[in-house]
């Protein structure tokens, strides 16, 4: 489901940290009485964060930015086209992308819990799971929009697009200016986490410097 929304204040950065402190606590809770494993906790996260996301979604926007074709049969069924790159898995077996337009922005929520996709996207971050914002990006976006540094044009649309445990979305957002030259390992490495979120915009060329992997995943969007 999507939501249209054209003018809207939203604060997160303080809700977050009582958030973390309860997950952390529970986390204790749980390797206190021998339900968990920290140790594999751990690796489990770790491997969402630097080996499977952000980096599996960025693939796939890069591969829509240089195959119109691809492009298509993403749009039309997510879920196919993403696997058909080995990216699939739980959290992420029923997918949609969304395509940012000149005309139209998109923003990926879930207000009734945390839904997310984590083989393409990694771990969620905090904020996506906070109140806050879960709330704030339906009533509020463009200023939810603006806390992120990403100060949208009145004119543009934005569409908020509600995740269940059925559906799952990412964004496409609008490949860079001046990036005709790259190649598709290169584009990737422009695309943020937050760009397929809808809460920032890729990376501009040039903008990661020599010798750069990957870009930092920041709490806040990174934009362009």
């Amino acid at each position: 489901m999507s939501h249209d929304h054209h003018d809207h204040h939203h604060h997160h950065d303080n809700e977050l940290d009582p958030f973390a402190a309860r997950v952390k606590a529970l986390e204790t809770i749980l390797a206190e009485k021998g339900l968990i494993d920290p140790a594999a906790v751990d690796a489990i996260v770790e491997t969402y964060e630097t080996r499977v996301g952000p980096r599996n979604g960025a693939r796939v926007v890069a591969k829509a930015w240089t195959d119109a074709d691809f492009a298509d049969w993403l749009q039309r069924d997510a879920t196919s086209a993403i696997a058909s790159l080995g990216f699939t898995g739980r959290q992420g077996e029923h997918m949609q992308a969304v395509f940012n337009t000149e005309d139209t922005h998109n923003l990926i929520v879930c207000t009734l819990c945390s839904c997310y996709p984590w083989t393409v996207l990694g771990v969620p971050p905090v904020w996506y799971k906070a109140p806050p914002y879960r709330s704030q990006a339906v009533i509020n976006p463009r200023g939810v929009l603006a806390e992120f540094g990403l100060v949208l044009a009145e004119e543009t649309r934005i569409r908020v697009w509600d995740s269940t445990a059925e559906l799952r979305y990412m964004v496409v957002p609008m490949r860079p200016v001046d990036t005709e030259g790259l190649s598709e390992d290169e584009l990737a490495r422009l695309v943020t986490r937050d760009s397929m979120i809808g809460t920032g915009l890729p990376l501009r060329p040039g903008s990661l410097g020599p010798g750069a992997l990957w870009p930092a995943v920041p709490d806040a969007g990174a934009t362009s």
